[in-house]
């Protein structure tokens, strides 16, 4: 155990996090400690069954998080915006998480972050409305403005940039819905343009392909996708899985930002810039480059084999 390099995993029991630890699992060069606010849920006791030293710390806590770095090598940082909805939140915890790397002498982080949209839509381009004030998609903006933090601490990072993950048609309400008729519908307001898209599991093992590829990765940003699909395609293959038809609507994202659920207008603004930038976004996620730090990648297809049957699929009304 001595010779292996020590990374701490941040959000141990979320989607990134978890797949991070069971990806550097497989890694004999490392040795995983999970960091979680309750070591003893039923997630943190599986991390804990596969391997990894189980940590308690709270990203709201800085000594904490110090105490859960101490002697790491590296460490994988992830917030969860759709805990509390709130940019400044968010942006606290970045700080404070360079902070501890710094303090703990970390010689390589990898922070999971996103693109800050206002460098591509300015807040007084009315193309797409200003969301609390100050941002155009807010769980956006503030892991893309959140950058800096590492940055200013001189903490030698890698900026993982990510994409919409298709976990969320698990348990994030995106997946296919009944329409009016009872047919299942998928939609999105992204016209006919791809959307970006990653197995979770897929994150974690491009993480510890940046871990195991050393300090190759320091400085740069890495922005990743398992494939690029249309929302045709996706409910093509989504009928294929599900074994029912399954068809692509494409609404206006005005159309989605008033839905009214949780974070509508956050995600209708996210869609829209999928979609208005496509060409960026798209191009920014080189799949070549991502399968040589992850051979594994998955096909969304292949991600349908494996969870399709997890989607939460509203049953149909008889008669």
């Amino acid at each position: 155990m001595s010779d292996k390099k020590p990374i701490t995993v941040v959000g141990a029991t979320g989607a990134q996090g978890g797949a991070t630890v069971r990806a550097l699992l497989r890694d004999e060069a490392f040795a995983v400690r999970a960091v979680t606010r309750d070591p003893g849920s039923d997630a943190a006791r599986a991390l804990a069954e596969a391997g990894a030293q189980v940590v308690q710390a709270d990203i709201d806590d800085e000594a904490s998080l110090v105490a859960a770095l101490d002697g790491a090598y590296g460490a994988f940082f992830v917030t969860f915006f759709w805990a509390h909805f709130s940019p400044e939140v968010e942006q606290a915890q970045a700080e404070r998480m360079a902070r501890a790397a710094k303090t703990a002498g970390l010689q390589h982080a990898i922070w999971s972050t996103l693109e800050d949209t206002r460098r591509f839509i300015p807040l007084e381009d009315d193309r797409m409305p200003t969301l609390m004030g100050e941002y155009k998609v807010p769980h956006f903006d503030a892991k893309g403005s959140a950058n800096h933090f590492f940055t200013d601490a001189g903490v030698p990072t890698t900026f993982l940039q990510t994409a919409f993950y298709w976990d969320n048609m698990i348990g994030f309400g995106s997946g296919p819905q009944r329409g009016e008729d009872g047919s299942l519908v998928l939609v999105f307001p992204m016209g006919d343009a791809p959307l970006s898209g990653i197995a979770a599991e897929d994150i974690g093992k491009v993480a510890a392909g940046i871990f195991a590829a050393g300090d190759t990765h320091i400085g740069q940003t890495v922005s990743i996708a398992g494939e690029h699909l249309t929302g045709e395609q996706m409910a093509d293959q989504l009928s294929d899985a599900l074994g029912e038809p399954v068809t692509y609507v494409a609404v206006e994202p005005d159309v989605y930002r008033a839905m009214g659920f949780p974070g509508a207008e956050d995600l209708g603004n996210m869609f829209q810039f999928y979609r208005d930038f496509n060409d960026y976004f798209v191009g920014e996620r080189d799949l070549d480059r991502v399968r040589e730090l992850n051979p594994e990648l998955m096909t969304f297809r292949d991600w349908l084999a494996a969870h399709a049957d997890q989607i939460p699929i509203p049953p149909a009304e008889d008669g």
